[in-house]
């Protein structure tokens, strides 16, 4: 292999004799001999007899050797013959199968290639032979089953340890894996064993130049590897080549690694003088380190020594281009595509056409289409490539950045405006750029173009986190300080743009030169009002050397920074607009008629044009500016923006839809392309004519059958048209031509909508079914599917499927997180957020099934991700709430609110936690200050009602309600309003006016399932009795009156009529539903209905231990059924659980039931306590102070008795007149007899047949008070 033949052959010379590898011997002699320049044929005729002689008599041995020589030369069939007939005479040894495993996996036939495996299972029968487990995992390999590949190589690993190929082997599959931390440990293992090995020392200098971007590590490495070349290889020219292709192309031209690459070439063509391959690469390096003389002196060396050398003459080409000699450039070429045909088609042929057809001004679409040329021609070479050397080499980043640079400078400087489409040339830009950056994410130079193309494209938030990226790994990045400060502009954020363009000039003074820097100045400038400033920064640019046509073509010794027509236009027009806004007209006319001379001819023509028409429409002559843009003609580079434009005229001020949509029909008549279809779909998008849209869409998706974004299109067209049974059509159609696999998502989210469950997870099994996937986009794509899923799992009740599609999606997202912090920077916000929903998913779902501690496990996880993510932290908050861990909530609120202080969720969580400490004040400061800010916030106002209730300061709700009365006119129709008045009229016991209030938003989404509710409770309870209790049935003396069973047996069918009206979403809503319709079967207190309550109540406990509404529904059916015992344990269970807000009306009623059995029997302390309870959580509870009162009655406290009868009096709106016959017989044995003659008075008023009240009360107290 290096040339030494003489010593090659003395060597073999001494082995002939050897009888196992006599045959191989010879061949090689042969083969030595053939090789030598003047080749020894009597030699090679003597061998070749002797060869002859030996093969027949062959042992099983030499011909297997002799197989593997042939192998090892490269002639595979004739290697088959001594193989088979080795395994025919050996009885099929494993040894020979396994070397025709090797041949045919290393056959390059696909037919033998898919053999091979069976071959290596064949010899590998009887144990772990390396070579066949090495066959196995290149089997694999090259069937791109990399994970299968790592399992044989790590089996040899395991039974020969020592076996370094296998190590390496395992390193470049992990590297393909993109397993780069994996590859890296492995390439330091072998480095432990093998201090030189050069694969391990590649590994790590390519690991730090590609995947870290540290250059001063890298070139450190690289010398490493120089060294252990020289000692290891001292005379294999190909090798030092080879070695320096890798580092050059990924380094992203730095000159410190492209000195030690140049070296590496040097000395390659020091050893092989007469190579022409390496003349060329010389040639190549000195192109990439701007050295163009010497490059055309390496280019022509290359092709004195191979006149026939494509490459060498390519390069000559380049660098005349570089050089400017453009005539003599286009002769090469023609010459070049003449003879395209033999030497088959080029990328680095396109690209320098692409490039000439630019410096000769031809039209955009035709430089375009040469570009797109480049770049499949170019990625067509790297189809079925690993990740690896070889990768990376034919990736060439440094080539394809040049490409993509190309593409910008035809796109705008300036993001579109709103409503704008972006330019469609930036797709392919961000299509290569995320190829270049996953594969080499060091490579800073890529991470800047796609911050610029995110930047251009309006997504400035993905921008500002690249470029904060590319500023953080190499602080001194002038032109990514330059565009953060583009990027805060367009944020309107002045202060931090002027900081940009100061850090920007610290490291780079030269930047002052270049007109970008007071382009950028002078638009933050005017932005900021500052106009007079702008015209002198935009003077200054004007001023600057290369500014004017007849400066740039003076020939100045200078060094001169070189400006591009875009950036020099783009100073005059920023100049034309700001003597506008300054006032002075004829200073815009006079800069822009300067433009219009100085751009005359030029691609940049167009922009002048448009910024003259906008200066008349500024002027508002409409006429004059449409008159300038019909001049324009179809031949003229940018007829389509002219188009654009005018249609924009035409909407915008004539707001003429007919005209705006023809400007885009002309546009498909004169230029027909995928993309002018699909801008005249946009429009008619635009003008709400989707039908239109639709044709039009489809007409573009037969030009171009590959556009998904088309497809999707068509797709969301015809759902907007309502055509739903079309648009699934359409997808499943587009679905099964195989191409459209990402319209599977939107095909089950329309699914999903149409409540069509059973299809839509059928669509989604369908594409989650595949082989697992490595790399990035597959794995996000798999994540969405995941999450759709487990959402219309939810929807189906399967809540178990629900969450193990989320823990997939959770799992698949852990992946990509790792992964996109170096491959993709500018979605990490999005992708945190979607990890972040995905844990609040599962958080919910645990919530739900009670497992609390889970819930809030995935609650925290998600705000790991997404630190400020409010509906997470209000759903932590309310968790630790339920779990009863107040100081975690309030934290938790207080954080919240901190963040976002308008939060009314939060506020009113903040609200309770006050109310629970008893801190009334606080939790009324909290709702007071959301209702001042928006009185009409009816969610907040109902729950002020509710909590000034509990206070015991429902005084105060008229104050707020009359606040949203007055905040609009329209706040008497509204059925937020009509709830909380209802709520309001129901807790101060006027029922019948509730009723009134809450039928009135009974028909509401909002609000008309708790109205609903209310109704039936207020139906079935009316005077807020305590259902069950027997303390006050005998006091009430037509309990039992046919009038009044009459009026209950009327409510409950009421009540049961509006149960029909509810239609619940959720799996709790239902379970509140039948808890309420056997509320209803137990108010009819029919022993039948009864019972067949308390066995509906009985089943709801069993799936669900703790439900409080059922256990309290259980209690009071045994009340009713006179079940007393069975009742109090219910009831008991209930008083040892902590209390919640959701459940705080079951507390309190069962609180009030059980304290009734305890005074049944006389146990008023226990029963004091519960009632005490009770008012702790709800100061305005009538029934509690009215139970109190009667327990001081019995105890002949009468004072006290009063005391608590005025409370219930108080809090019943003294509307009841039962309690009012209790107060006024209090009062007067207390001896206040006018209090006493005050309350008959007020109840008599009320109720004038009210019995007893008069004689007992009213004439004892009058003669009470005359004696």
């Amino acid at each position: 292999m290096e040339g030494h033949i003489q010593e090659a052959l003395l060597d073999l010379e001494t082995l002939k004799n050897k009888q196992d590898v006599s045959l191989c011997t010879m061949m090689a002699m042969i083969y030595a001999h053939k090789k030598s320049p003047n080749p020894d044929r009597e030699a090679i005729v003597e061998l070749d007899a002797k060869l002859k002689e030996q093969r027949k008599v062959a042992g099983q041995q030499a011909l297997y050797f002799a197989g593997l020589f042939l192998w090892h030369i490269g002639r595979h069939e004739k290697a088959r013959e001594y193989v088979d007939r080795m395994i025919k005479i050996s009885n099929g040894s494993t040894e020979g199968l396994i070397l025709k495993g090797w041949l045919d996996v290393t056959s390059g036939k696909e037919a033998s290639i898919k053999k091979a495996v069976k071959y290596f299972d064949e010899g590998l029968q009887n144990g772990n032979d390396t070579f066949g487990l090495m066959g196995k995992a290149q089997y694999f390999e090259m069937r791109q089953n990399y994970s299968g590949a790592l399992e044989m190589v790590n089996q040899i690993i395991a039974h020969a340890p020592q076996f370094l190929p296998s190590f390496i082997k395992k390193m470049k599959l992990q590297l393909a894996l993109q397993e780069w931390e994996q590859a890296t440990e492995t390439a330091q293992r072998l480095l432990q064993k093998d201090a030189l090995n050069l694969d391990a020392l590649k590994m790590e200098a390519i690991h730090y130049l590609c995947r870290e971007g540290n250059i001063p590590e890298a070139s450190s490495k690289l010398e490493d590897l120089i060294s252990a070349l020289d000692k290891l290889e001292p005379h294999n020219p190909q090798l030092f080549c080879k070695t320096a292709l890798v580092f050059s192309r990924t380094c992203g031209r730095n000159p410190l690694i492209l000195h030690q690459t140049q070296t590496l070439v040097e000395r390659a063509f020091s050893l092989d003088p007469h190579n022409a391959d390496i003349a060329t690469e010389l040639g190549y390096q000195m192109i990439l380190q701007g050295k163009t003389k010497e490059a055309l002196k390496w280019y022509k060396t290359a092709m004195a020594l191979d006149e026939t050398s494509v490459p060498a003459l390519t390069g000559i080409i380049r660098s005349q281009l570089m050089e400017g000699k453009l005539d003599d450039v286009e002769q090469q070429l023609e010459f070049l595509n003449e003879i395209q045909q033999s030497i088959g088609k080029s990328a680095e042929l396109s690209y320098l056409r692409a490039v000439l057809a630019m410096k000769k001004n031809k039209r955009q679409e035709e430089v375009i289409t040469l570009l797109n040329d480049v770049l499949d021609t170019h990625f067509s070479s790297l189809q079925g490539l690993p990740l690896g050397v070889e990768y990376f080499e034919k990736l060439n980043p440094d080539f394809l950045i040049e490409i993509i640079k190309e593409y910008l400078s035809f796109c705008p400087t300036q993001p579109a405006g709103r409503g704008q489409p972006p330019s469609p040339l930036l797709k392919p830009c961000a299509s290569v750029l995320e190829t270049v950056v996953k594969t080499v994410p060091g490579l800073l130079q890529a991470a800047y173009l796609v911050a610029k193309v995110k930047y251009l494209a309006g997504n400035t938030e993905a921008s500002q986190s690249i470029l904060q990226h590319c500023i953080e790994q190499n602080p001194s990045h002038a032109d990514a300080h330059l565009l953060m400060a583009q990027v805060h502009l367009l944020q309107n954020n002045f202060k931090l743009c002027s900081q940009s363009l100061e850090l920007c000039l610290s490291y780079n003074f030269e930047v002052r030169e270049h007109p970008v820097y007071h382009l950028i100045k002078a638009r933050a400038q005017i932005k900021m009002g500052e106009i007079a400033e702008a015209v002198k920064t935009l003077q200054m640019a004007m001023n600057l050397p290369g500014m004017r046509a007849a400066a740039l073509s003076s020939k100045s010794k200078t060094k001169r920074i070189e400006i591009d027509g875009s950036d020099r236009v783009s100073v005059y027009l920023e100049l034309v607009d700001a003597h506008r806004l300054n006032g002075e007209q004829h200073e815009a006319i006079k800069v822009l008629q300067d433009a219009i001379n100085e751009f005359s001819g030029t691609p940049e023509e167009l922009r002048v044009m448009i910024a003259n028409a906008d200066l008349a429409l500024a002027q508002g002559d409409v006429e004059a500016a449409l008159t300038m843009l019909r001049n324009i003609t179809p031949e003229q580079t940018y007829f389509v923006q002219v188009k654009e434009k005018m249609a924009e005229i035409y909407l915008e001020h004539r707001k003429d839809r007919k005209l705006y949509a023809s400007c885009y029909r002309d546009l498909v008549e004169k230029l027909p392309s995928s993309h002018t279809f699909l801008l005249l779909g946009d429009a008619y998008m635009n003008i709400q004519e989707p039908e239109e849209a639709i044709v039009i869409y489809e007409q573009a998706l037969k030009l171009n059958l590959k556009d998904g974004a088309l497809a999707r299109k068509i797709g969301n067209a015809l759902v907007k048209t309502h055509k739903y049974t079309k648009a699934i059509n359409y997808y499943e159609a587009a679905l099964k031509t195989g191409q459209q696999n990402f319209l599977s998502y939107d095909l089950a989210e329309l699914l999903l909508k149409l409540n069509q469950y059973e299809k839509a997870v059928k669509v989604l099994r369908q594409v989650l079914d595949h082989e697992s996937v490595n790399d990035l986009s597959s794995l996000m794509e798999d994540t969405r599917y995941h999450v759709l899923l487990a959402k219309v799992y939810s929807k189906m009740d399967r809540t178990d499927d629900a969450v193990v599609s989320l823990q997939q999606a959770q799992e698949l997202q852990a992946r990509v997180l790792k992964r996109i912090q170096i491959e993709q920077l500018d979605a990490v916000p999005v992708q945190k957020q979607l990890a972040a929903e995905i844990c609040a998913e599962i958080a919910k779902h645990s919530a739900a099934q009670r497992n609390y501690e889970k819930a809030i496990k995935f609650y925290k996880e998600a705000l790991v991700h997404c630190e400020t993510d409010n509906k997470v932290m209000l759903e932590l908050a309310r968790l630790y709430l339920a779990h009863d861990d107040v100081d975690a909530c309030q934290r938790q609120c207080a954080l919240l609110l901190k963040s976002d202080p308008d939060n009314a969720p939060a506020a009113m969580m903040m609200a309770d936690l006050m109310f629970r400490k008893q801190d009334y004040e606080q939790a009324v400061f909290h709702f007071q200050q959301l209702l001042e800010r928006s009185p009409d916030n009816y969610a907040t106002l109902s729950r002020l009602i509710d909590l000034l209730r509990r206070a015991g300061k429902l005084e105060e709700v008229p104050r707020f309600i009359a606040m949203a009365e007055k905040h609009s006119p329209r706040t008497k129709l509204d059925p937020g309003f009509h709830y909380c008045k209802g709520l309001y009229l129901w807790y101060t016991g006027e029922p019948n006016d509730a009723l009134r209030h809450f039928n009135k938003a009974r028909k509401d989404n909002d609000w008309g399932q708790n109205a609903v509710y209310n109704m039936i409770e207020i139906c079935l309870n009316p005077d807020n009795e305590t259902v069950g209790g027997e303390v006050f049935e005998h006091l009430d003396g037509d309990a039992n009156s046919t009038e009044k069973q009459e009026s209950v047996q009327l409510a409950v069918r009421t009540a049961e009529k509006l149960l029909k009206e509810l239609k619940p979403q959720t799996a709790q809503g239902h379970v509140q539903l039948r808890i309420m319709e056997n509320y209803c079967l137990v108010a009819t207190k029919q022993k039948s209905n009864v019972e067949r309550a308390l066995n509906a109540f009985t089943e709801i406990v069993v799936d669900e231990k703790d439900h409080i509404p059922a256990l309290l529904g259980m209690a009071t059916a045994y009340m009713i059924l006179k079940q007393t015992q069975r009742a109090r344990n219910q009831l008991k269970r209930i008083s040892k659980m902590n209390w919640n807000p959701v459940d705080a009306e079951e507390f309190e009623k069962s609180w009030l039931l059980l304290a009734d059995i305890f005074i049944q029997s006389s146990k008023y302390d226990m029963a004091s306590d519960l009632l005490k309870r009770c008012l702790r959580h709800n100061r305005s509870c009538c029934k509690a102070y009215e139970y109190m009162g009667y327990i001081m009655e019995k105890e002949q406290a009468y004072k006290d008795a009063a005391a608590n009868y005025e409370m219930a009096w108080k809090y019943g709106n003294q509307t009841n007149p039962t309690i009012g016959f209790k107060l006024a017989f209090n009062y007067l044995k207390a001896k206040r007899y006018i209090d006493a003659i005050n309350v008959c008075h007020k109840v008599l008023e009320q109720h004038p047949n009210y019995p007893k009240i008069r004689k007992e009360i009213l004439d004892k107290a009058r003669v009470a008070l005359r004696t």
